[in-house]
């Protein structure tokens, strides 16, 4: 029997909607461009021509199972890569507001000095370091400007990683999902496979929905080994409930069930820092398909309806979490990313200009769908038979 969202995900201590959180901030003031997907401000240098935008977030329960991996063998290399997956979450969201370079970052890791040695806060430095100096390659220049390591092992069992990042941009780049319009089409671009500028393949996990990712996969050996990575809050029987162990190997693939769900978040900044610098007045909008999935376009635009008729294939990592039987179908594409992390929307005619773009980074990119007016003012989504 296949169990709804509120027992599979919601019952882990996590939401995929964060509908509470939605609500609690409706009032907030939404900022200068008012559809744009991250909030922009007035320029703190007093320039009308000028904005600015500052976004945070991190890693989430990923580093959890870094701290798996690395106890169970010994490899520092996970904490190495969540760094990206931090900076990532941050870098990915700005790039939808059209913010493609100059970056200023800064990072706060919450440890539990017991368990999280300066070993692993080293690899952690190096992992964003290497990132930064990866993304300059690309003309994409992030300084980091510092950051904080707290102890709080009171707070935290094992480690959070989080990172902030600043950037000033002009007025006249921003781009402004609010002009997302019926008749655009969708572009998607994958989130699996292995770009030009990626060192291993990646299976496309990004840093949503580790919680059910982990519980719904791995094996109840972790669960006995290393109950400081779940909250005593949740019920013993959904922590850790899947038949794998980390270095199983995920069905289709050539790499393991640990370094699948492991893979680096992936950038998309080397791709959109080149249609943006070309071609930016083509692009409507921008989301990154990140905290509410395939789900998110519906918090964007103005009484529209979105279809996704065309979608990639579901790729296996994503299969073996649907096929745990503990994740409905529909749960699943507003939990995960499920084949792509970033839309854009535009006129038709211009989609495959966009779609080549990516192909030169090796990152498939094709139309998903399309949009349409709503017959009401509230935004709409239909995937397959799915209505949302």
């Amino acid at each position: 029997m296949i169990n709804t969202m509120s027992d599979a995900y919601t019952s882990r201590g996590a939401s995929a909607t964060k509908e509470d959180i939605h609500k609690a901030i409706a009032q907030l003031d939404k900022g200068v461009f008012k559809g744009a997907f991250c909030k922009i401000i007035a320029d703190p240098y007093g320039d009308d021509t000028m904005c600015a935008a500052m976004h945070a977030d991190g890693a989430g329960t990923k580093a959890a199972l870094a701290y798996l991996k690395y106890n169970e063998t010994g490899d520092f290399g996970a904490y190495f890569d969540i760094a990206q997956d931090s900076t990532v979450m941050n870098l990915d969201d700005l790039l939808c507001v059209g913010a493609v370079d100059n970056f200023i970052m800064s990072n706060t890791i919450d440890r539990n000095a017991h368990r999280i040695d300066g070993n692993a806060i080293k690899a952690i430095i190096e992992g964003y370091q290497s990132f930064l100096n990866k993304m300059a390659l690309y003309g994409i220049n992030i300084t980091m400007s510092g950051g904080e390591t707290a102890d709080v092992g009171d707070l935290t069992q094992t480690l959070v990683v989080n990172t902030t990042l600043f950037v000033r941009m002009k007025r006249s780049d921003v781009i402004n999902c609010d002009n997302i319009s019926a008749g655009d089409v969708i572009v998607g671009f994958s989130s699996f496979g292995q770009a030009s500028y990626e060192d291993k393949y990646n299976a496309g996990m990004g840093s949503n929905g580790l919680t059910a990712a982990r519980h719904l996969l791995l094996s109840k050996y972790y669960a006995d080994k290393y109950p400081e990575t779940y909250s005593n809050t949740i019920d013993k029987s959904k922590v850790y409930c899947g038949k794998y162990r980390l270095e199983d190997t995920l069905l289709g693939t050539n790499m393991s069930v640990g370094d699948a769900i492991l893979s680096p978040t992936r950038t998309y900044a080397p791709i959109i820092k080149e249609i943006l610098y070309t071609n930016s007045e083509k692009v409507h909008g921008l989301i990154h398909c990140t905290g509410g999935g395939q789900v998110k376009c519906r918090n964007f635009g103005n009484g529209l309806h979105y279809i996704k008729d065309n979608l990639f294939e579901i790729p296996p990592l994503f299969r073996a979490i649907y096929e745990s039987g503990e994740i409905s179908e529909r749960e699943m594409y507003q939990t995960f990313n499920m084949s792509h992390r970033l839309e854009l929307f535009c006129e038709p005619q211009y989609a495959d200009g966009f779609i080549a773009t990516a192909k030169k980074y090796n990152v498939e990119a094709k139309v998903v769908g399309r949009v349409e007016k709503s017959d009401s003012d509230v935004n709409t989504l239909t995937i397959g038979n799915f209505e949302y």
